[in-house]
């Protein structure tokens, strides 16, 4: 009765075990898929579907260049500054070096950002923090230089 006791214990942490992971992976997947879709939008030139996975707040914090940007709308407004063009938008490519969970509805992605324009490429890094929203992954906090 011991052994059985003992195996039902195990076998319970290992569901549990094994149902986190599951989450992790799911979570780790969307992540990437909202990651391919931003390329995407970028790559046709249309930065507010890029922006569409940030989140909706004067609260989200964009830092570049030694500035920091504060709120949806500026930030789409620098991007849109910057980048007036498709020329300037070029493709957008992502590296992905890490991508770790820090807390139950938080990540962060590590990694490189490649763009291939007409008006000469470009290649930095990037940190990003996804927050889960109202059941939903959202971009809080991205600095890339």
């Amino acid at each position: 009765m011991k052994t059985f006791v003992v195996q039902l214990l195990f076998l319970g942490l290992g569901l549990v075990f094994s149902t986190s992971l599951c989450a992790q992976d799911t979570d780790q997947s969307a992540i990437r898929s909202i990651l391919d879709k931003q390329a995407s939008a970028w790559s046709n030139g249309d930065l507010e579907a890029f922006m569409q996975d940030y989140w909706k707040s004067d609260s989200l914090t964009y830092f570049s260049r030694g500035s920091i940007t504060k709120g949806w709308e500026t930030t789409l407004n620098k991007y849109k500054k910057g980048y007036p063009s498709k020329a300037h938008t070029g493709q957008l490519t992502f590296k992905i070096a890490q991508l770790t969970q820090i807390s139950e509805n938080a990540y962060y992605v590590m990694g490189e950002y490649f763009l291939t324009r007409k008006v000469g490429n470009a290649h930095g890094t990037f940190m990003i923090i996804f927050k889960k929203i109202d059941g939903e992954w959202k971009i809080i906090a991205d600095s890339s230089c």
